[in-house]
């Protein structure tokens, strides 16, 4: 597994080295900032698109995030796929701010929501049923609003959409494509590994506050990127549905979740067999956005990768192999005046 996982490693770092040899296109990215009612309870959610724009490149600073894109910048006229952002427990999704922004530089258009209950500000929903079954609900809720905001809408291609999905943002996009979670697997697992603090927080039992709910897919997803996916608690069977293209990532010191029961597993058992890269040395929080000295300060255990694990690398790697899997995936960027055929 260790070779298998170099040569990952290797294939990335080329693949990194043909980005930097590709023309560049030059859009910046605008910010744009949405709210609509959780599903749950009808409180505001807040969620952040990015977009390519014809602006000047201008860099916001947002939670402590330098965020290279500028709130209000003009739209690139065109038509784009859109992607939803989904971070993991208690998390942001400013700390993927890099891959969204990469994204919309090569024509995407990437709405980023925060989950009530389960962020870095709000924990209130932790292990509860409610939101392993309402995170997916605010991402379809998301999509509905991106495609009728006025700013936006004119913008998106919305036929088919893909899912971004970090730890449990993992979980939440395979509900989203058609997986239905065995809550018994989660507390077989608990049993066997009651160490495991961040999947056993509740001891493998999730807190049923809200037993009206259940696992529901959105048929407008098409695609799913997956990073340190969280997704112990599905099956084969559990899996059987979900059909479509799913490219994963992990790496092989994830010091939060075990990768043979989630990640590993997941790439043997989806019914579409996924692209799988293994990250030799690379730990959990590998996939958040390279730290600036403030915030290397500040969350260190975030920030710090072992030794030969290059995080800049990685995510430029990632950056354009996402951006060629949901072009495949969605369907290419059309922008008015150029040629306007799928690739």
């Amino acid at each position: 597994m260790r070779i298998v996982a170099a040569f990952c490693v290797l294939w990335l770092l080329g693949l990194a080295a043909g980005v930097r040899a590709e023309p560049v296109q030059h859009w910046s990215v605008g910010l744009h900032r949405m709210q609509f009612a959780d599903p749950l309870d009808a409180r505001p959610v807040q969620a952040l698109a990015f977009y390519p724009s014809s602006g000047p490149e201008r860099s916001s600073r947002i939670d402590g995030y330098r965020v290279e894109a500028f709130e209000g910048a003009p739209v690139v006229i065109g038509r784009y796929p859109l992607l939803m952002l989904s971070h993991g427990n208690t998390g942001s999704p400013l700390a993927l701010h890099d891959l969204a922004t990469a994204l919309a530089r090569r024509g995407f258009v990437v709405v980023a929501v925060t989950h009530p209950g389960d962020n870095a500000h709000d924990h209130s929903r932790l292990g509860t049923l409610s939101n392993l079954y309402g995170r997916p609900l605010q991402i379809s809720a998301a999509i509905t609003t991106s495609l009728a905001d006025p700013f936006l809408a004119p913008y998106i291609r919305g036929e088919r959409v893909g899912v971004i999905g970090y730890s449990a943002g993992g979980e939440t996009a395979l509900i989203l494509s058609g997986a239905h979670p065995d809550l018994e697997r989660l507390h077989r697992y608990c049993q066997e590994h009651p160490r495991d603090s961040d999947a056993c927080k509740t001891n493998g039992v999730l807190i049923a506050d809200r037993a009206d709910l259940a696992a529901e897919a959105d048929p407008r997803v098409h695609a799913l990127l997956l990073m340190a996916p969280l997704s112990l608690m599905f099956g084969r069977q559990a899996l059987a549905q979900v059909k479509v293209p799913a490219l994963i990532y992990s790496g092989d010191n994830d010091q939060l979740l075990s990768i043979e029961k989630n990640a590993q597993a997941l790439a043997r058992k989806l019914p579409v067999t996924p692209n799988y890269r293994l990250l030799a040395g690379a730990g959990h929080f590998v996939f958040m956005a390279p730290c600036d000295e403030e915030q290397r300060h500040h969350m260190a255990a975030l920030c710090n990768d072992p030794d030969g694990v290059d995080r800049e690398d990685i995510h430029l790697s990632l950056q354009a192999e996402a951006a060629h899997f949901f072009a495949r995936t969605l369907g290419r960027p059309r922008r008015v005046g150029l040629d306007t055929a799928d690739q």
